[in-house]
């Protein structure tokens, strides 16, 4: 039985114009910096959020000077404002309870720092496309400070979205890493299922991995599932996709057939666990999280949420 997902992936909605051609736009920028609006990211990757972790706080963009300051970047403009994200050091010596790395964060009704992670399922549309647009942005400027080619150091130039080397001149734009991941059935009521070394135990989800030169999407599907738990692949099929900006990745989601009956055989260092569950399991997993024994499932921000809740949803007969 094959399926489609039941919706977007939450970090895959962007509701407003990113307006490629604003970004260079001095004259237009400056005529829309009086009613812009501002959305602070912190160095550990989060950003303010009210209403029970609904909406991102921006925050008038002139509260931050007269012009974007260093640094900053357009996100995109909509209705005649304009977005932009900056960052800003999180404060020093706070720190953040381990548990909520894996876990859904305790939404209060006061404005909350979250990250992508713990907020991009229960933000609104344009909130998680503002926030997510954001974070991959810095992501980018942390990792292209200095030139791939001479070394020399870069500059930011239109509205964060080009770095330009101050040596030699040459450009570079936000770099993004392919990588697939698959959900695996039986073509019934099966489906697989592993878990990471560093993963808490109990903890699983889908398979996935990066896309090596010269390879095409399904042929990484084939290669990493068989590299991770042995198993052989066939109706490899497109299901959607998700930018993960954790660092830079973006999560090509497919589905593919196994047999069940052949063994698996676990990847050394990079699968600590792997198994078939059922549809029911899956099911009862996702609706009252914790209820089933051992099997916790990936978080409602990434796309191996969606896949396995449409997965179950597909055979759903009542």
């Amino acid at each position: 039985m094959s399926f489609d997902l039941v919706g977007l992936p939450a970090l895959s909605r962007f509701v407003i114009d990113r307006c490629e051609p604003l970004r260079g736009d001095s004259e237009r920028i400056a005529a829309l910096w009086p009613k812009a609006r501002m959305v602070v990211v912190d160095t550990r990757g989060r950003t303010l959020v009210a209403e029970r972790g609904t909406r991102v706080v921006d925050r008038p963009a002139v509260e931050f000077g007269e012009e974007p300051p260093p640094g900053s970047v357009l996100l995109g403009e909509q209705d005649g404002v304009a977005y932009f994200a900056v960052l800003t050091p999180a404060e020093e010596g706070e720190q953040v309870p381990a548990s909520r790395a894996w876990g859904p964060p305790e939404l209060t009704d006061e404005p909350q720092w979250l990250d992508l992670r713990q907020a991009g399922a229960t933000l609104d549309d344009m909130s998680a496309g503002l926030f997510t647009t954001a974070a991959a942005l810095f992501q980018w400027h942390r990792l292209a400070k200095f030139c791939a080619k001479c070394g020399s150091p870069t500059v930011l130039e239109k509205s964060g979205w080009i770095s330009v080397c101050s040596g030699c001149g040459r450009e570079e734009y936000p770099r993004t890493d392919a990588a697939v991941i698959c959900l695996v059935h039986d073509g019934a009521d099966q489906v697989l299922v592993a878990r990471g070394p560093e993963w808490p135990e109990g903890r699983f989800s889908v398979l996935a991995g990066f896309v090596e030169s010269g390879e095409s999407l399904e042929a990484c599907v084939a290669r990493e599932i068989f590299e991770e738990v042995g198993v052989a692949v066939r109706d490899i099929r497109y299901l959607g996709s998700q930018p993960w900006p954790f660092p830079r990745s973006l999560m090509i989601g497919f589905e593919a057939v196994a047999d069940p009956s052949e063994p698996l055989v676990l990847a050394e260092g990079e699968i600590a666990e792997a198994r078939w569950v059922s549809r029911a399991d899956v099911r009862q997993a996702i609706e009252v999280p914790g209820s089933v024994p051992g099997l916790g499932l990936a978080g409602g921000s990434s796309i191996a949420f969606r896949m396995l809740q449409s997965w179950a949803a597909a055979g759903h007969s009542g």
